[in-house]
This record gives structure tokens, sequence and C-alpha cells, in this order.
């Protein structure tokens, strides 16, 4: 029998009230009190994975090192503990049905009548217990995403119900996260939303242990005295989750509201020693006393959608942090880019990151962006299509291939320096097909990327169907473009730099997916740096 806890973390009254953080929060906590601990997300929705999302319509999907294409929130979850996580680590609804419909293809299910209870609950219970079951971690927290009250996550909750009931009341709890919303005109919090949202977790049969309340004032002792009466939770348990200056500092908050200690209570596991979080304090430190400020340019098709580009936001606070820098990330639509205007949108800029993205939609303004950045001397990242966009540009305006593209925009064009890789052209599903996950990289000595990382081999995280066509680097190279960066395995070229520069690269990876409050990644470090020079030059 597995000596694992189980923290299951639920929402309640709206969506988007922060469960992911409230669950990394914690777990952050328990870290530092020297406990194993790991998050998982379970996602209602029928997807098998986020991958096929449209970025308006999840935000971006981010990827872990086994190569799962995953909701952000499990990059929310490897920045704050600074633990890889995996393909384990992310269900959702589709990739839960689809197993238990092949289990009955298979005839597992012995001619049985499949139903939701139990053979989806089971499959979710099991997969709900995968990561306890390794002997890894001391407790596994689970945020189950969506609302409670919704339907699409009812096979969820009454999963949690028969676990709560199978482990035993103390090696499992639920935190339910809920909202006391301000109503202006009466001038006072309201606790009906949270009673109501209670009670209908409670019509599920399971009571909450602990309540973390959204609130956008002080709760007072009567309003929590009047939420503990109302919610059956005792008083200590009623915890205060007050808007925050940034998402870094609600472990501070959650500390000082006594979470981690409510739950290892409820647990029966010892506090251990205070949470040591003097290496996080540091960081918050030095995020909120900057020496210098700039403003970067953040590229790209998605921009209005913040949560598009999450990574790589987190990734300029941690490098901004790691200078001691303000970035103001200047978001800017690539679509509305052109020769003419170039100059004027990209004005007053310290330096440019052409994003990542799919599709011909606003790839000549990111072309321009590119052209623009190097000819100006203005230091510039591209990522994954950034960087192809960069091949693109010096193909043509240096080159002198007028044409030059990449076969995902024009597949008739007669400079395809950009062509789709050689094992995708057979590929005609488009979930979980990419070429995904850490791959390794070599990189050239004396080079500008070899100097930032300090090292000859790296391990980077890729998501893309499309790769620098080798059939013109020998072109490129002779009219400057350097390869600093080739895959051992393929010769794929994933890094390209330019030498009469302050700072220009491009990398086919996603560098922003490893980046860490802890480890900030070494790339978004020189960059943030380079913004700097070029600022005060």
């Amino acid at each position: 029998m597995s000596n694992t806890k189980y923290i299951f973390v639920t929402g309640g009254v709206t969506s988007s009230l922060g469960k992911g953080i409230i669950a990394a929060s914690l777990a952050k906590l328990l870290q530092a009190r020297g406990y194993r601990t790991t998050i998982q997300k379970f996602d209602p929705y029928i997807n098998v994975d986020p991958g096929t999302l449209n970025p308006y319509e999840h935000g971006e999907c981010y990827v872990t090192d086994d190569g799962a294409e995953t909701d952000l929130d499990l990059g929310h979850y490897e920045r704050f503990l600074n633990v890889p996580t995996s393909q384990a680590n992310n269900v959702t609804t589709g990739r839960v049905y689809l197993s238990v419909i092949e289990k009955e293809r298979r005839g597992e299910f012995l001619g049985r009548t499949v139903q939701v209870v139990p053979h989806i609950t089971n499959e979710i219970k099991e997969r709900m217990q995968l990561l306890g079951t390794t002997g890894e971690y001391d407790i596994v927290i689970t945020e189950i995403g969506g609302t409670v009250g919704d339907i699409e996550s009812l096979p969820y909750i009454e999963s949690v119900r028969q676990l709560l009931w199978d482990l035993g009341e103390e090696n499992a709890i639920v935190i339910h996260l809920t909202l006391v919303p301000y109503l202006a005109a009466a001038g006072e919090l309201k606790t009906k939303p949270t009673q109501h949202s209670v009670k209908t977790l409670m019509e599920s049969g399971i009571k909450a242990d602990i309540l973390v309340c959204r609130t956008e004032h002080e709760l007072s002792l009567d309003i929590r005295k009047k939420l503990a009466a109302f919610c059956n939770v005792k008083q200590e348990a009623v915890i205060q989750s007050i808007d925050a200056g940034t998402i870094y500092e609600v472990p501070n908050l959650m500390l000082e509201e006594g979470l981690d200690r409510v739950a290892l209570k409820k647990l029966n596991l010892p506090e251990k020693a205070e949470p040591d979080l003097k290496n996080w304090n540091e960081f918050l430190s030095r995020l909120k006393n900057p020496k210098h400020e700039v403003n970067i340019g953040l590229v790209g098709k998605y921009v209005e959608l913040q949560d598009s580009y999450k990574s790589i936001l987190e990734a300029f606070i941690h490098a901004g942090a790691s200078n001691q820098t303000k970035v103001n990330v200047v978001s800017i639509h690539s679509e509305y880019i052109d020769a003419a205007n170039v100059a004027e949108k990209l004005a007053n800029l310290d330096a440019i990151l052409v994003a990542p993205g799919f599709g011909g939609r606003g790839i000549e303004g990111k072309i321009e962006t590119v052209r623009y950045a190097r000819e100006n001397k203005i230091p510039f990242l591209g990522i994954c299509l950034g960087m192809q966009m960069a091949v693109i540009e010096y193909a043509r305006n240096v080159l002198g291939f007028a044409n030059a593209n990449s076969t995902e925009m024009n597949e008739q064009t007669a400079y395809p320096v950009i062509n789709i890789m050689e094992e995708q052209k057979l590929v005609t599903e488009k979930g979980g097909t990419m070429r995904l996950g850490a791959w390794q990289c070599s990189l050239e000595p004396g080079t500008l990327a070899h100097k930032i990382y300090g090292q000859s081999d790296i391990l980077e995280r890729h998501r893309h169907r499309f790769e620098f066509n080798n059939a013109y680097k020998e072109q490129l190279e002779a009219a400057g473009l350097i390869c600093s960066g080739v895959n051992p395995e393929t010769g794929l070229v994933e890094v390209i730099e330019i030498k009469e520069h302050p700072f220009f690269i491009g990398v086919q990876y996603h560098p922003e997916y490893k980046s860490t409050v802890a480890s900030p990644h070494p790339l978004f470090i020189n960059f943030v740096a380079a913004a700097v020079a070029h600022k005060n030059q």
C-alpha cells in the first residue's frame, strides 16, 4: 500500500480564479518543508490533449520533456517547483474516454455494458493515483479543471468522492477555491456565492476540508466565522487569497494564511521545518527592486490573448529579476506590420522577440520585423517559427533569393529554405504527431549560443513539423549565417545566429518551457542583458 497522501483542488462560482497558482503555491510550501510533491491537472474537455486547440481558445500548449502536449497550468507547476512534469501530469476527458473505448474494443470488459460509473470513474481514479504509486512522491496535488456544477466535471467529482472514501480521511483532502465578490453598491463582501458553491459540492457527496477564498478586499474575522459556520469547515481552514501584484507572491501569502499547516494537519503529517523560501524571496526582492527598465517587443499572431505566450512572458519575469531589470513586454500583432510601417511599429524598443506560431497569417510582418532588427542592430530572439522567419529573411535579403519561403506557407516556393521534416511527410493526423519533447543539440564552440549556455551539449523542448532545409545550409553559411546548433542524430539545424550583430539568435526549440524561478533560462537572461546594453549605449 502506498503511503502517498492526496490533495484535490476544486473550483467554484467562476472559472479563472487561479486553481493552478494555488495548487503550485501549496506544492511550493510543502516542497520547502521537505516533502516530495507533484501536481497533476485533470481537464474536463473532450480533446485528447490541448495540442490541437487554437491558442485563442485555450492559451498556449505547454510541452514536457517526454513530449506531452499539455495544459498551460503545467508550466506554472514547473516554474514554481523546478521539477519536470510528464505525460502523467495532465489528463483530459478525451484521453480517459479514448482509453476506456480502446479497452472495450479489445474485450477487456468481457462483454459488460460500459458505463460512466464504474468504468469511466475507475479509469479516472487509476490515473489520479498513477504518480502516487511510483514511490517518488509523499504528496500528490490534483487540480480538477472547470467549476463545480459543470456537467462535464461530474465524472471527476464522482471519482474524487470515491477516492476520498477508498483512501480514508487522513490520506486525502479537498481544497475548494471560491470567490467572495465585493459589491460596490452595497459596499461589502458577499459570502452567498461561496455558500452555494460549497452546497453544490456537498450535493455530489464531497465536503470541502479547506476553503480558499479569492477576494479583492481583506476578509474580516466575522466573514471568516460566517464562512466556517455555513460551509462546515474549521475557521483556521478559511484561507484568504487576496489579489497579488505578481503570482510569485502567492506562496508567501498562503504561508501567512497557514494553508500548508492546515493541509498537513488534516493529512496527519508533521510540519517538519519551517518552509525554506530564502532563494524564492531573493528572486522576489530582485523582481520588486529593479535597477533597469527595458521595452521588449513581442511580435506574434495571437497577442490579443496573453495566455497564448504565457511561458514567454514568465521567462521574461525570471530573466528580468536575474538582471534586476523591469521588462515591459510590448505586444505587437505581426499581421499589421509591413515594409512601410515597420519602423513606426517597432519604434522605442530595446529588443525584439519574434514568437512561435503556425500558418501563413502575419508571416510577412514577422519577416519585416526580422529585417528591421537585423539591419538596425536591435537585439533579436526568434523562437521556433521566429527562427524560421529569420532564415527566410536572410535568404531573401542577404542571399538574394527573393521568393524564399517555408513550404508551410508556399508549397511551390522556388527556394524552400524551411521545409517539412522527412518523417512528417506521411503524417495525416494532427494530434500529438509533431516533433515533440526534449531533443539534443550540439553547440559550436566560439559561437554566441555556446557562450550563452556555457556548454556544448544541451537538451531543449520542441514542438514543430517544419525545419531548416539543409539543402541550403552551405549557401546560407557562405553568406554569413552561422548554424551554431545542430541535432547530433539528424543533422538538423536548431540554432542560427549572425556575427556582426550585438545579439541576433534564432532557435528551433522552445527555451521558454524550461525557464523557472530557480533556473531562469540562459537565453532569456542574456537577451534581457542585451536589451539593457542596447538601451544604455
